[in-house]
């Protein structure tokens, strides 16, 4: 089974443009060095969800209300520890805040 010449480039035209994107979303992401602080990391929604035990859309509600800072990197939404340090320290209780900084499971009453 063979391709014809014609069908081979537009594939590789389409690759090229797809390796050119990600290769901005990456550069993007290597030079946070002169963006974020020293010790300040990102998260995505999933380490998010995951970290704080909530779904999607309650990230997305937090979002829109203005209470979460983010930024997009591409498509994807991202969110800067030290702002999601603020959120917990904010909206948290004690307990939530602890295993938050421990990275373990919130204390159930």
């Amino acid at each position: 089974m063979y391709i014809d010449a014609e069908h081979f480039n537009l594939c590789m035209e389409k690759l090229s443009k797809k390796l050119s994107e990600i290769a901005k979303n990456l550069s993007a992401l290597v030079n946070t060095t002169e963006v974020f602080e020293k010790d300040d990391k990102i998260l995505d929604n999933q380490d998010l969800c995951f970290l704080l035990k909530m779904s999607n859309r309650s990230l997305q509600r937090y979002r829109a209300k203005g209470e979460l800072p983010h930024f997009f990197i591409g498509h994807r939404v991202y969110y800067r520890t030290s702002d999601v340090r603020a959120f917990v320290n904010k909206h948290c209780d004690y307990w939530q805040i602890k295993a938050f900084e421990n990275g373990t499971k919130a204390k159930e009453d």
